[in-house]
């Protein structure tokens, strides 16, 4: 187990974006996958979920094509019960879900009622596999619109007061290790979210992203993107994750943002370099749990969702690292689409 280094010792936590997107690599291929929540009945209503995600193909010339796309639209209560789902294209069991909360089982859930997804690497799946984060997540989009439901967040964590909220979180992640000052009240809730979130799209490249879900009212968004490229024998990957809300006054603001880089060896798909990079996270100690992502150096890229499970559960890791990570496993099925003529 990584030691962890006194928590008054940490540097303030990263706050800079690495947005907007660069433009896409000739020859590679791009997947961009985006969940934007809503509330069209208001702050007691259920939320609307947007998922979209699309597979992007680009040439020697940087002319490109979609090979892949899908999109689900979904109302969740309060609860986080999934009430409504429509998908496109729809998957024979995706009206299963209704009735399921998004959560750990979620995942399970998905793997038995949509097994398809999964074996060909539809981008569809990530927008899915994303739905037990994002759930848990965006609801700090409506204290950014409205300062003052923030307490109403700290009671939605579990506690009247945040300090025992947070308290009761203590150990589910490496950010939020007992004694750390996200578990001691240390960073107020109202404090962590204050990093201009910037414009994920590039003027340069407007192409570069699929088209996002346009709304009034406030609104969350948990947004992907994987560049892939391959050298000879080696695969090389740049991809970037961020969570962030919309402001009142205009713009975004960012709450969670991770770079991350790669380098696989394309035979054997041994993960030869890994190297992450923290932009934007809450609380001081957060940016530590970069260190054991070391750990994945050496395993096979195919069996990464099963090597972070293992590896860097808990306080081993982060749980927005860890996705992102885990977002990597269809890295094989993308360089098997970079043949294809763009």
């Amino acid at each position: 187990m990584t030691t962890q280094i006194p928590s008054a010792s940490y540097p303030p936590p990263p706050r800079q974006t690495a947005n907007p997107a660069p433009p896409r690599p000739a020859n590679s291929l791009r997947r961009t996958s985006s969940i934007d929540v809503a509330w069209p009945d208001g702050p007691e209503g259920e939320r609307l979920f947007v998922g979209r995600a699309r597979d992007y193909l680009t040439g020697q010339d940087g002319h490109g094509r979609t090979l892949t796309e899908g999109e689900f639209r979904l109302r969740m209560s309060e609860d986080k019960t999934i009430t409504q789902i429509a998908a496109d294209p729809a998957p024979a069991g995706i009206g299963q879900l209704v009735g399921a909360r998004a959560g750990g089982h979620l995942r399970m859930l998905l793997r038995e009622v949509v097994p398809e997804l999964i074996q060909r690497a539809d981008p569809l799946y990530l927008v899915l596999d994303d739905l037990s984060g994002t759930a848990l997540v965006s609801a700090f989009a409506w204290g950014q619109w409205f300062p003052e439901r923030m307490e109403l967040l700290r009671q939605r964590l579990g506690a009247a007061d945040g300090a025992s909220a947070l308290a009761q979180r203590a150990n589910v992640c490496w950010g939020l290790q007992e004694g750390n000052s996200g578990v001691s009240g240390d960073a107020p809730l109202d404090k962590v979210a204050d990093a201009d979130a910037g414009q994920l799209r590039n003027a340069a490249d407007p192409g570069g992203w699929h088209p996002f879900l346009e709304h009034e009212g406030p609104g969350f968004r948990r947004a992907r993107r994987i560049d892939v490229t391959r050298d000879g024998g080696l695969i090389h990957i740049d991809s970037a994750f961020q969570d962030s809300a919309k402001l009142r006054e205009g713009g975004r603001v960012a709450i969670h943002e991770y770079n991350l880089a790669a380098t696989v060896d394309a035979e054997t798909l041994e993960v030869l370099n890994l190297s992450p990079e923290a932009r934007i996270l809450p609380f001081r100690e957060c940016p530590g749990a970069v260190h054991n992502v070391a750990r994945l150096v050496g395993r096979n890229l195919g069996q990464v969702r099963e090597n972070v499970l293992e590896m860097l559960r808990g306080p081993e890791g982060c749980t927005h690292l860890n996705d992102a990570l885990r977002a990597l496993a269809d890295v094989p099925r993308l360089v098997e689409e970079l043949r294809q003529p763009a």
